[in-house]
């Protein structure tokens, strides 16, 4: 399964090992993961979300990270998600809202 990881970024000095851990432990389960973590830094925030949506769009869920609620961006992702009814969970696997 192709899953996209959502979570804090702006404002977290550690964010970078958080996503890898998440990425580390889908990896291992045999997923392939998108990591926005990856990007490189310096574009706008639009910029960054036009991405991310395209990574959404790509992937059969999305998973958020912890401390995804700090974040506006990764609410926006998983509405986006919500809305479009593609699955959204907890990176341990558990399900977001209304996600099917």
């Amino acid at each position: 399964m192709i899953i996209y990881l959502a979570g804090k970024i702006t404002g977290d000095p550690d964010y970078r090992a958080k996503f890898a851990e998440a990425k580390a432990k889908l990896e291992a389960e045999g997923h392939i993961v998108l990591n926005p973590a990856e990007l490189p830094e310096g574009m706008s925030k639009a910029a960054y979300m036009r991405i991310c949506f395209a990574m959404i769009d790509t992937a059969d869920e999305l998973r958020a990270v912890p401390g995804w609620v700090d974040s506006d961006g990764a609410m926006l992702e998983i509405d986006y998600c919500l809305y479009i009814k593609k699955p959204a969970a907890y990176v341990n696997g558990h399900k977001i809202g209304g996600a099917e």
